[in-house]
């Protein structure tokens, strides 16, 4: 893509940073630098969103019509990097601007296609105080400016907070998150409709699972995953 002489002036006067490396964006590149996208651990699951690892986290526990995430988790790489900074690091355009590049990489896949609302997973309020904003719904705000795709914050909200996940096994995990969703009346928006529940990262798929089961109570809705990132499923032992 030819860069106009705006976008140019803009990168001399506040230079882009590549989100993964940090390396400064030339005028052509988006997000992401050219050297890291070739390197970019991606998963490729949104060609095969019904039937993929990641999908399979959730068979026999969530009826799932697709799943995918945009890459790989593993600790201490320049994907949890960037993770850590889009959550804790005061990041919020950071995951709106991931979310665009996913919703553009997804797309030529045709994964958005019949989905009609976005669904960020909640923090508590105490949580989003502390840290300003939800990343999930950052991640869904970029994926609905390049899909055009309403985003629904309103219809599921989390009722208490769950202690960090990150050293708890997978039954902790569960039982971690058990009970922390609750739908509020503008759930009944959502009957009928195809819903994609988005978030940063999935690990076991609890937090999505105890958030899913929650908007699967309502009436005639089907439900869709999406994540920036997935941890691989032979790393969850």
């Amino acid at each position: 893509m030819k860069a106009s002489y705006l976008s140019k002036l803009l990168d001399l006067i506040a230079p882009r940073q590549c989100a993964l490396c940090g390396r400064r964006l030339a005028p052509t590149e988006s997000v992401v630098c050219a050297s890291c996208q070739l390197a970019m651990p991606t998963t490729g699951y949104a060609a095969h969103p019904a039937d993929n690892p990641m999908a399979r986290l959730f068979w026999g526990q969530l009826s799932v019509e697709r799943a995918a995430a945009l890459m790989f988790y593993h600790r201490k790489t320049d994907v949890a990097l960037m993770i850590h900074d889009m959550k804790y690091h005061q990041q919020p355009g950071l995951a709106r601007r991931m979310g665009a590049y996913a919703a553009r990489q997804f797309q030529r896949e045709g994964f958005f296609d019949g989905i009609d609302v976005l669904v960020p997973v909640p923090l508590t309020r105490r949580r989003q105080w502390q840290r300003g904003y939800n990343q999930s719904l950052e991640i869904c705000r970029g994926i609905a400016e390049v899909t055009g795709i309403p985003v629904d914050r309103k219809a599921v909200r989390r009722v208490a907070f769950s202690a960090s996940q990150t050293q708890m096994t997978i039954q902790e995990r569960r039982e971690n998150v058990e009970a922390v969703f609750r739908l509020t009346p503008h759930a009944d928006d959502l009957r009928g409709r195809r819903v994609l529940l988005v978030d940063d990262v999935v690990t076991t798929g609890s937090t999505m699972t105890a958030c899913g089961r929650q908007l699967c109570q309502v009436e005639g809705l089907r439900l869709s995953l999406l994540s920036l990132a997935v941890v691989q499923p032979s790393r969850l032992a």
